[in-house]
């Protein structure tokens, strides 16, 4: 009996997993050039790989498919129960992203919804300055929108790595057009008092990070990491896109039909989303049998605690997003009450803001960022309170676009430092927990911006800009102190430091 067909009577008393399982590993003892995280098993070795790719088929005519990755196998069992690629060339190109299987969809279900939520921040603003005549209330509204969903984030990163992503995405979708369908519904009648606006606001974003975190948390399981970058430059230009489409569309549609009819419109477009994820399979994710769910909770915050580049990235962020908040209404304020000008021009001049942002993230897109992460993450914050700065000498339309402007290009370099400097410091076991509390700490600021903006602006837009100025200038700070340069895998929660 030849060789060949001794090693087929091997393996054939295992199944296909235990098989690939073998190779897998036979390959890495080969090649030592394993990337646990995407679990590429092999890269620049044509010989080798031809090897392995008859063994696959040839031997075992195991189920795989092709891509322009390389030789994927899958199981066709239902859930995939593992999963392992042989890189041909290390494709970078977003062609090669976009091909891999259910990206695109999941992709686009997702710039459906940042389109919607874009046009959310913008409505519930205008449509309470409009309605109620009040920035105090536009500030709480805001605030409501976005802070109880990011006190229960560690729950919903539980239930992410729990449950799996998809179907709670999918949820999170319909609360939010059930939501804005009810809000719209009851405002045309009447029946929306600001009690009212401000508690179905606040419920419907007690879902919200299971839609921000649990797609976001899905990017490093299903995409290899030599494509982190061009995951996370589109995951970059998906925000600056809606930037540009949301709040004009959101300004137009109170401008023409009112509060009321653009927040039902808005439902809707949520609604959409949830239908093109639809059916997307759940990744085998490598968690260890689950826990009481508020105990995983615990040791979710735990453990973003403990990861130092977490932490670090939490603080600087969460201020940051101080100075956002305090745009979000303050902007619109000077347009409005300052300048005398339409909510149309208030949804122009935010997509000014992401017009130089896609071009700045497709720009750095195509960098490698390992190891630049930190000035990639410090400059632009530092920079940016520049761009608010020059509010303080002119508040004309003109200074106010050039503003904007600035702030989309430096959100290109900032947005993809921030997303591959968390996937690569984050054990895959923990993206979901660690990501959702990650993602909420870094929010944190918006909503206080916004609570803040409220008070301050209705008493003087120009200190509400110094703080905002002040406010970039400090996350820039506290960025490149506290963010290391590199770092190992943080104790797992319950061991002792």
């Amino acid at each position: 009996m030849n060789v060949p067909q001794r090693l087929h009577n091997l393996f054939s008393t295992f199944d296909e997993t235990q098989v690939v399982g073998v190779v897998a590993r036979w390959i890495k003892a080969l090649t030592s050039q394993v990337d646990s995280a995407s679990r590429d098993v092999f890269r620049g070795r044509p010989l080798l790989e031809l090897l392995h790719l008859t063994f696959l088929v040839d031997y075992f005519q195991i189920p795989c498919k092709w891509n322009s990755l390389g030789y994927t196998y899958a199981s066709n069992e239902g859930r995939c129960r593992g999963s392992y690629t042989i890189s041909v060339q290390s494709d970078r190109s977003y062609r090669a992203l976009l091909t891999l299987p259910y990206v695109a969809r999941l992709l686009l279900g997702m710039q459906i919804a940042r389109i919607g939520q874009s046009m959310v921040s913008v409505a519930i603003v205008l449509f309470t300055l409009t309605s109620y005549h009040s920035a105090g209330l536009a500030g709480m509204a805001t605030f409501f929108s976005v802070f109880p969903g990011l006190t229960v984030s560690p729950i919903a990163g539980a239930l992410l790595d729990r449950h799996g992503r998809m179907r709670l995405v999918a949820l999170d979708y319909l609360v939010s057009l059930g939501a804005l369908a009810l809000m719209g519904t009851l405002a045309l009648t009447g029946l929306l008092p600001a009690w009212l606006l401000i508690l179905i606001a606040a419920i419907q974003s007690l879902t919200n990070p299971l839609s921000a975190t649990g797609l976001r948390s899905l990017f490093p399981l299903i995409i290899p990491s030599h494509l982190w970058e061009r995951v996370n430059a589109i995951d970059s230009m998906g925000f600056v896109i809606a930037t540009i489409l949301g709040p004009p569309l959101a300004a137009g549609l109170v401008a023409l039909w009112g509060g009321p009819v653009a927040l039902i419109a808005i439902g809707v477009a949520f609604g959409i989303a949830a239908v093109v994820i639809a059916g997307s399979p759940e990744p085998s994710s490598p968690m260890a049998a689950p826990g009481p769910l508020l105990v995983e909770a615990r040791q979710g915050l735990i453990y973003t605690w403990r990861n130092p580049t977490l932490r670090a990235l939490g603080f600087s962020i969460s201020i940051l997003n101080l100075a956002s908040g305090l745009s979000n209404i303050v902007v619109p304020l000077i347009v409005l009450e300052r300048l005398r000008l339409s909510e149309t021009v208030v949804g122009l001049v935010f997509a000014v803001q992401g017009l130089t942002g896609i071009v700045s993230a497709v720009g750095f897109g195509r960098m490698n960022s390992s190891g630049r992460e930190r000035t990639m993450l410090a400059a632009p914050m530092a920079l940016s309170s520049v761009a608010m700065g020059i509010l303080l000498l002119s508040s004309n339309l003109g200074v106010l676009i050039l503003s904007m402007a600035l702030i989309g290009v430096l959100q290109g370099p900032l947005d993809i430092a921030l997303f591959t400097l968390r996937q690569r410091r984050t054990d895959p076991a923990w993206t979901g927990r660690a990501f959702a509390v990650s993602m909420s700490f870094n929010f944190l600021g918006f909503p206080i911006g916004s609570a803040l903006a409220g008070v301050i602006a209705a008493r003087s837009i120009e200190a509400a800009l110094a703080f905002s100025a002040a406010a970039c200038l400090v996350a820039g700070a506290v960025a490149i102190t506290l963010i290391p340069s590199r770092q190992d895998q943080p104790a797992q929660p319950g061991v002792k430091l």
